[in-house]
């Protein structure tokens, strides 16, 4: 009697994993993010520093330092590599990074029409012949690959370019998810490739850099983090089209404006920067007597902010953002980060591309999915595409196969979310060792002789 009692509890167990064993994870991984450094690791918001001096605290000149004093530095350098030093969101303020951050703001000065051309052709290319159940961060990004050549070298990218970018810059997620370790001998490829093609580039690089370090700025700025998180973004708006099919066939009807309240709304709840981290360059006072020191470091909780302030903050809302409601500079909404504190530089060209993204899958296809849809999105966003019929353009008919397809999609991701959670659980471990282990930051710092990778 006692081992069938201890049996149905164990069947019990495994059968809730589902439920509770992702979200656990989740959360365990945040925490590790706020507290590698100890108590030099102050939350915001948090106890110290409230949602309301957020904005405030984040935007302060003494919070501008990146990668130097951080113990979680070194994790994001060995997730970031080869060449996080040269990366522009781990530079430290000086002349190299105004040389770096310059160049940047150059090749993202493209003209709207350009902008919506190139991303109209690189998405259609990339939608050739899709049907049914796609990944969609997989789906999206060769073409964000193929965007971001383009704008570097000003021609169309050949086939061997646009696998050796999106190789590269999938790893590189992969590895930032904890769902695989790395694999740099795809990263070096793509290092080895851009060497060669740099009298290609259509912008002169920043001088006082070798060929190497101009390399790897190219790669770490555009060819790693604009087509991440490009894709990122775009699987998040189709990810919450598909689960919000009223949304989706207003969407569908024409309206740039309803889209862009979409895809604010999808920034909102799944914001592409999850904890981004600042050192304190000097104190930082808070009144009554409360000061933040020099050498803190400051992680920014963006999806804590972002759910601050917003009646039923886990609904999806895109009314949010409709006119006649607040501001949006009132709100707690920063979606490509501060404007006084390093802010993403394509704030402009990002959702002028986002929604002619959108727009091309929304044209050709209805969504479905079934699929769990979080902010970390470590599923890469399994969503059935079904071309639409030209006599059915709000894709009210779909054939009697889809709910079974469904059924099978939502049954795949839950126990792949529990395998999933329990490889980012020993290899988040594992990888927050050997980062500490290598102190790729640290060394870099102290000028060891040791090189980086």
């Amino acid at each position: 009697m006692l081992t069938a009692l201890w049996v149905a509890a164990a069947v019990a167990v495994v059968i809730s994993l589902p439920r509770w064993l992702p979200g656990r994870v989740v959360a365990l991984r945040g925490w590790v993010f706020t507290r590698i450094n100890g108590e030099e690791s102050i939350p915001v918001p948090g106890e110290l520093v409230g949602v309301d001096r957020f904005r405030e605290v984040y935007s302060h000149p003494a919070a501008s330092g990146r990668s130097k004093g951080a113990a979680l530095s070194d994790l994001f350098w060995y997730w970031l590599s080869p060449g996080p030093e040269m990366h522009q969101e781990h530079l430290e303020a000086g002349e190299r990074y105004e040389a770096v951050a310059l160049t940047t703001r150059r090749i993202l000065s493209v003209p709207r029409a350009r902008i919506e051309e190139l991303t109209r052709r690189c998405v259609t290319r990339a939608l050739e012949g899709t049907a049914g159940v796609v990944r969609l961060r997989d789906l999206m990004m060769p073409a964000w690959a193929e965007f971001s050549y383009e704008l570097v070298f000003g021609e169309p990218c050949p086939p061997r370019a646009r696998d050796l970018i999106a190789g590269n810059a999938d790893d590189v997620v992969t590895a930032l998810k904890c769902c695989g370790l790395r694999h740099m001998d795809r990263r070096d490829r793509l290092t080895v490739y851009l060497l060669e093609a740099l009298p290609r580039v259509r912008h002169e690089l920043p001088a006082g850099l070798t060929a190497r370090e101009q390399a790897l700025y190219l790669q770490g700025a555009f060819f790693n983090t604009a087509v991440v998180q490009m894709s990122e973004a775009t699987a998040h708006v189709l990810m919450a089209l598909a689960q919000h099919r009223d949304v989706q066939a207003r969407a569908r009807a024409g309206d740039d404006r309803y889209l862009d309240q979409v895809i604010s709304e999808t920034l909102r709840l799944y914001p592409l920067f999850g904890i981004a981290h600042r050192i304190t360059k000097g104190d930082i006072p808070l009144g009554d007597g409360v000061t933040i020191p020099a050498g803190s470091v400051l992680c920014f909780d963006y999806p804590a902010f972002h759910r601050a302030g917003f009646p039923d903050p886990d609904r999806f809302d895109p009314g949010r953002f409709a006119p006649g409601h607040a501001p949006i500079r009132e709100l707690n909404h920063i979606p490509f980060g501060m404007p006084g504190n390093r802010p993403c530089p394509a704030w402009r060209l990002a959702p002028l591309a986002l929604r002619v993204a959108v727009r091309e899958v929304l044209r050709a296809y209805d969504l479905d999915t079934a699929a769990s849809h979080t902010r970390s999105l470590p599923n890469r966003g399994p969503c059935l595409l079904t071309p639409l019929d030209p006599g059915d353009p709000a894709g009210v008919r779909r054939g009697p196969g889809r709910r079974l397809t469904l059924l099978s999609m939502r049954f795949r991701d839950r126990w792949e979310d529990v395998w999933r959670s329990l490889v980012q659980l020993v290899l988040g471990t594992y990888m927050v060792w050997d980062a500490r282990r290598l102190r790729l930051c640290e060394r870099h710092f102290s000028h060891d002789a040791h090189p980086v990778r």
